[in-house]
């Protein structure tokens, strides 16, 4: 993850065109007269021997010839040559290059060269965007370094693709729309420059109101996922994903592999990244109309205003079938409705104020429903009429929505030439106007998709309804047991004893060698009894008629068993059988069968999988997918996705399951995607989920060696770093637990705030601060610790309950060069040594990283602050205002061994 010479990228000083032409229809030739008329005001430099000059402008033979050192160079010239200009650009200084040669990115014809472009860009400090890029505009600037066939609008939106011809599409969709961009940006094949970096430069860019992706692929995943997350705290990012449907299936053995396909997973990555996923041009801008300009719904409930009974009943189809909430009116609104509208009128939702309604009709009904407590958003729909005038009856609605804040409120004027004035007027108004019912609905639920995204980014977790520490050890040993033995599955009795080391129930389960053996367990263990076969080679047992449920007796589980033997001789005879598992049958009276699994995404690394279980889990495909690490709000949320989910929480004749158990048994499954990198498919199917808990009756595991070095490096989100978990003891004696913050510590912290004094407030924050909103307190407690690091001091206080004394902060940029600290400790615990134990620590961690420098500001009366970094190897560089001072410490020669903690 990298921002570094992006500057120069999409703000450059001078830009040089390496392979300019006079050549009217090629490349170079349409990338000089690009910038020539794009309005750049910095020196444009050709570079060609060919000419002594280009387009009217002076061109120069070499790199080298150039009168200054090149901000920003577009290399236009042959695949073949392409390295060599880059190499050139680099060693005389130029920082960010644009690489228009195609054929040559990693599917093309010259992974070598491609090969050879990365490791240049990274050894000569060149940014380097493409290959195969169309190039880059930023119409603020009259930037157009490019060879799009047409230049961009200029506006606030920033649209970022991975493919030249939706780039070049999208322009000639947007002009005549009127649609405006900050940035376009044609990404290529990404060998330096990807999505992250992109995400990262956008996310902070001001001038910037939304950013719009178009995505084919992921490369680096952690970084995507971190910026993309970055991007999503400060404005609305939208992605649309191509390639929805794998040409081939990936090989896979277990149900959870065949149900979390791949277009769930990017699903379940850009709803965790806070991100809006649309499937069409068309959407991806109305969405970011509607985002950017409609107020922020509090709910779901819509309400439908409009003169077509034809066109709100669409309406209400399209809400039904994309899973919205039609608004159920009361009788006060209905009554409120009645005194201003005709006899005629619908009487429910859609508000049908029929065909002739006049400016005053539309505005009195838009107001009733605008107060109404049991709506949250109104589409204002109009089909023109003969008997009324369009643009008169926007020019009476404006003011009402304008006056609103309590609901959202878009429009729907239907049809063209006689509504044209009417979306112009909207659009002038900044209010959301769309020209199909289908539009309409969609972009409203495309906010209450975006706003359940962010609170997902936001939402304080609830602490687990009972701590579990997993044995890893009995876990690592049967794995570890199964590979030595060349093997790639675990035996279901393994299985069950891996996820009983978790703190999953399981279902007794005895093996059995002979039938007669089988008939023994069962009348040892009580009946009924379910049968099944124990073989590596047999994934899915019921489908080779290897389980019988509901035995009674001996001779059933005899008869049973022999006969599985006798089929599967038939059936699958390289099967190899190592016998049967007997087991108690639990009646499902009041129980759902759930699947719960971990597969390996080929881009995001491992998944978690939730839906209904059973036999039949592929065919009804009730399922979910998410990112581990998971805590409970994330737990609930996964399976809140899912119809069984509904049924779950009680449903009609339903009873509801324990949905505590069951959240704790997803972070469970999900604890061990992070513990054991082994797992390559996990499949818990049933795990049977009642009133009274949840218990695995089935499971599989799938094993493949792991030969990397870290664990986590395989996650798509940095788990929490337990092993940065450290106890310090106090001067006095009282011990403390040094750890990184958690999302779950929010309530605490606020509690800790609370009891800062003024002056540590001020201090800290550098004013009076009464209380920080949950926004803020959930942005400095569920941090990326990919990009943060933030420790936080506890112990118990006098009852037992955990209290927060004290936390230290560092947030560092996206190229690792310098980080931020900050830190405060409760007044009263001054002076027991645990500040500087805590600065010590985060000095020490950033030193692992590998960070250059860090850095912190200080209210220059904060003279104990001032005197405490000091010795710590501090020094005094700048004032940052007339009362704030800018510390630094140089992490690569600080030395904090031999640190006394206490004065």
């Amino acid at each position: 993850m990298s921002v570094r010479y992006l500057k120069q990228l999409f703000k450059p000083a001078s830009v040089a065109v390496l392979g300019a032409s006079n050549t009217a229809d090629s490349v170079g030739g349409i990338v000089m007269r690009n910038l020539l008329q794009g309005g750049f005001t910095g020196p444009i430099l050709p570079v060609n021997r060919k000419y002594q000059a280009v387009q009217g402008v002076l061109a120069y033979p070499s790199v080298a010839a150039l009168p200054l050192v090149p901000d920003m160079a577009v290399i236009a010239v042959p695949p073949d040559d392409t390295l060599t200009a880059l190499k050139e650009l680099a060693d005389r200084g130029t920082r960010a290059a644009i690489v228009v040669a195609s054929g040559i990115g990693w599917a093309g014809v010259k992974p070598d060269v491609a090969a050879a472009i990365r490791d240049t860009a990274r050894s000569h400090g060149i940014r380097v965007l493409g290959p195969n890029s169309l190039g880059v505009l930023v119409p603020g600037i009259g930037l157009n370094a490019s060879f799009a066939p047409q230049p961009a609008n200029k506006g606030r939106i920033a649209f970022v693709s991975q493919s030249g011809a939706v780039c070049t599409s999208v322009l000639d969709w947007a002009r005549p729309k009127g649609i405006g961009f900050s940035h376009f940006i044609s990404m290529g094949d990404m060998l330096n420059t990807d999505f992250g970096d992109v995400l990262d430069y956008l996310g902070s860019d001001p001038d910037t109101r939304a950013i719009l992706l178009y995505i084919e692929s992921i490369p680096l995943r952690r970084n995507f996922m971190s910026a993309a997350r970055a991007a999503a705290r400060n404005k609305p990012v939208l992605a649309i994903k191509a390639g929805r449907r794998n040409a081939s299936q990936q090989a896979t053995i277990s149900h959870t592999g065949i149900l979390a396909g791949a277009d769930l997973v990017y699903d379940a990555a850009f709803r965790r990244s806070g991100m809006l996923r649309v499937y069409t041009i068309e959407e991806l801008f109305a969405a970011t109309e509607t985002l950017s300009v409609m107020t922020k719904p509090k709910g779901e409930r819509m309400a439908i205003l409009t003169n077509g009974g034809g066109f709100g009943v669409m309406g209400v189809d399209e809400l039904d079938e994309q899973g919205g909430l039609l608004a159920e009116l009361t009788p006060e609104t209905i009554e409120a409705l009645n005194s201003v509208l005709p006899a005629t009128w619908s009487r429910g939702n859609p508000v049908d104020i029929m065909g002739e309604a006049s400016p005053e009709r539309y505005a009195a009904a838009l107001k009733i429903l605008s107060a109404a407590k049991e709506v949250d958003t109104v589409v204002v729909m109009h089909s023109p009429v003969a008997t009324t005038d369009p643009l008169a009856i926007t020019e009476a609605l404006i003011p009402v929505i304008k006056q609103s804040r309590r609901v959202s409120i878009s429009t729907c004027w239907i049809g063209d030439e006689l509504v044209r004035d009417s979306r112009r007027r909207f659009h002038e108004a900044a209010i959301p106007t769309f020209t199909t019912p289908y539009q309409a609905i969609r972009s409203f639920l495309h906010t209450v998709a975006y706003r359940k995204n962010q609170d997902m980014l936001m939402e304080t977790p609830a602490s687990l309804p009972t701590e579990f520490t997993p044995n890893i050890t009995i876990a690592r040993r049967l794995i570890s047991d199964a590979l030595s033995a060349g093997r790639t599955t675990l035996s279901e009795p393994e299985a069950k004893a891996l996820l009983s080391a978790y703190g999953i129930a399981v279902v007794e389960t005895r093996v059995a060698h002979t039938p007669a053996e089988a008939r023994a367990v069962a009348d040892a263990m009580g009946y009924p009894v379910v049968l099944k076969i124990l073989s590596d080679d047999i994934s899915h047992k019921s489908e080779h008629g290897g389980v019988r449920l509901d035995l009674t007796s001996g001779d059933e589980v005899e008869k049973a068993a022999q006969s599985m033997l006798t089929r599967l001789s038939i059936s699958f005879p390289e099967a190899r059988i190592s016998g049967f598992t007997v087991q108690p049958m639990h009646r499902h009276s009041l129980g759902q069968e759930l699947i719960v699994g971990i597969n390996t995404d080929p881009i995001f690394g491992p998944v978690i999988l939730f839906g209904q279980g059973g036999t039949a889990a592929e065919i009804i495909a009730d399922r979910a997918v998410t990112l581990p690490p998971l805590n409970m709000a994330l737990a609930a949320e996964v399976i809140g996705r899912t119809r069984i989910g509904k049924v779950l929480q009680g449903a009609k004749a339903h009873s509801a399951a324990d949905l505590e158990s069951l959240s704790l048994a997803l972070i469970q499954v999900a604890q061990m995607t992070v513990d054991l990198p082994e797992i390559r498919e996990l499949d818990i199917n049933p795990l049977l989920a009642s009133p009274d808990g949840v218990i695995a009756l089935d499971a599989r595991v799938v094993l493949a060696p792991y030969a990397g070095t870290n664990p986590t490096d395989r996650l798509a989100i940095r788990p929490y770093p337990q092993d940065l978990e450290e106890t310090f003891v106090m001067k006095g004696g009282r011990p403390v637990l040094l750890r990184p913050i958690r999302p779950e510590d929010e309530p605490n912290h606020h509690v800790f705030v609370s009891r800062l004094t003024p002056e540590d407030i001020r201090f800290r924050f550098f004013g009076l601060v009464q209380e920080l909103p949950h926004s803020q307190m959930a942005r400095m407690t569920q941090i990326d610790y990919d990009r943060e690091m933030a420790f936080i001091a506890t112990a118990p206080d006098s009852d037992g309950r955990e209290e927060t004394l004290g936390v230290v902060r560092a947030v560092t940029d996206p190229d690792n060069e310098t980080t931020e600290f900050s830190i405060v400790v409760r007044s009263d615990l001054k002076g027991a040594g645990l500040a500087k134990a805590m600065m010590v620590k985060m000095i020490r961690y950033c030193q692992s990283r590998k960070t250059r420098t860090m850095v912190g500001q200080v209210l220059k009366e904060n003279a104990r602050m001032l005197t405490f970094v000091e010795h710590l190897g501090f020094r005094r560089v700048r004032m940052v205002e007339i009362d704030v001072v800018e510390v630094e410490l140089d992490l690569q020669s600080a030395r904090t061994e031999g640190v006394p903690l206490f004065d």
